[in-house]
């Protein structure tokens, strides 16, 4: 009997071990800030915004995040034709402190939290996961209407003139 209790709760650490290494989109040893960098110069010459997703492989909500935006066919697309997107690391190996002080601290709504900037490198929006959630996970329409609304489209002043 005690053999067979020890056997389960080795399967269900080594399982909850692999599970957190299968999930290693958050890099603790990024350069953040160079990153960043790099996906403004991407997003100037592409004609695309800067979408940055802040959280670590700790998350939860950050691989159920990152399943849709990957998984959902419609959403990739949009995302890849509209943005450039970083993910920067929080955890305790790095809280990348500087580079969310550069970003207004959009740590104080929690994680994931996610940070649009424009292709200047300017901060246009700063959204709080949670008003995309949806059950046990986030909503594809909300998603969907949250990186509308900050596309390069949305934010152009020509497709708001009066003909």
């Amino acid at each position: 009997m005690k053999s067979g209790i020890l056997t389960v709760i080795l399967i269900l650490f080594s399982s909850s071990a692999y599970c957190q290494q299968a999930f290693s989109l958050y890099r603790p040893d990024a350069d953040a800030q160079k990153e960043i960098s790099e996906a403004v110069q991407k997003a100037k010459s592409e004609n695309k915004n800067v979408f940055i997703g802040i959280g670590g492989n700790w998350c939860g909500w950050c691989k159920l995040f990152n399943d849709l935006v990957t998984g959902d066919e419609e959403i990739k697309e949009y995302m890849n034709n509209n943005f450039v997107a970083v993910h920067v690391n929080y955890s305790k190996e790095n809280t990348n402190d500087e580079v969310l002080a550069q970003l207004d601290y959009p740590q104080r709504f929690g994680f994931p939290v996610f940070v649009i900037l424009d292709a200047d490198g300017k901060r246009i929006h700063t959204q709080n996961s949670g008003y995309l959630e949806e059950g046990n996970g986030h909503s594809k329409k909300k998603v969907l209407e949250f990186l509308q609304n900050w596309s390069p489209g949305a934010l152009n002043p020509n497709n708001y003139k009066r003909n």
